[in-house]
């Protein structure tokens, strides 16, 4: 597979401050990153990452990408997947073992937001997921932007309120400023926490 990669850090962060301050036992989590392409899921990765990690120039991922890092008590195990129509089938390799799930949503692309529909009904009908109550954060990313749906509308175009099974949330962000990020990272944290 092309683009993987590994990097490991213990330096304060995002999610350092967050795992600390709720007193996370240590624990591993694997969180699955997903989204069509140039939703912006490698762009708020490398915003998560300790600043010693984070990239100057962020490249669309090509396959798939694994970047592992400490974050207080909690060590993660982050898989950015393309989001390319021809590397989607490769999600569903990843579903059993992933602890909770990120799905970024360009919420500037009207056009495709079926498509990114059709895609969560297929990460919920998989077995691999339906089978189990993975919490899901939806970012609704480029808010910036002034053609960009609010996130009730992107809830609305999306379904979300059917999803019944999983605990799921949805925050406006801005994955380059990492504005709204804290919000959606705060909530997964929590939600890690019961379940791990």
């Amino acid at each position: 597979m092309a683009g993987l990669e590994r990097s490991r850090s213990t330096r304060p962060g995002l999610l350092n401050r967050l795992a600390t301050f709720l007193g996370i036992k240590k624990k591993e989590a694997q969180i699955l990153f997903v989204g069509l392409d140039n939703s912006g899921k490698s762009t708020l990765i490398n915003f998560l990452k300790p600043d010693s990690y984070k990239r100057q120039e962020v490249v669309p991922t090509i396959g798939y990408s694994v970047e592992q890092f400490t974050a207080g008590r909690i060590s993660f195990t982050v898989f950015d997947m393309s989001g390319q129509g021809k590397s989607r089938p490769l999600w569903e390799h990843y579903y059993r073992d992933a602890h909770a799930v990120v799905f970024v949503l360009d919420s500037t692309d009207r056009l495709r937001m079926e498509v990114a529909r059709e895609e969560l009904n297929n990460l919920l009908l998989h077995a691999d997921v339906s089978t189990r109550k993975v919490p899901i954060l939806f970012l609704a990313n480029k808010m910036d932007c002034k053609d960009a749906l609010g996130p009730i509308q992107v809830s609305v175009d999306m379904c979300l309120h059917e999803i019944n099974l999983h605990s799921w949330h949805i925050c406006a962000t801005n994955a380059v400023t990492g504005e709204g990020v804290e919000e959606g990272i705060l909530w997964l944290t929590e939600q890690i926490k019961h379940r791990l």
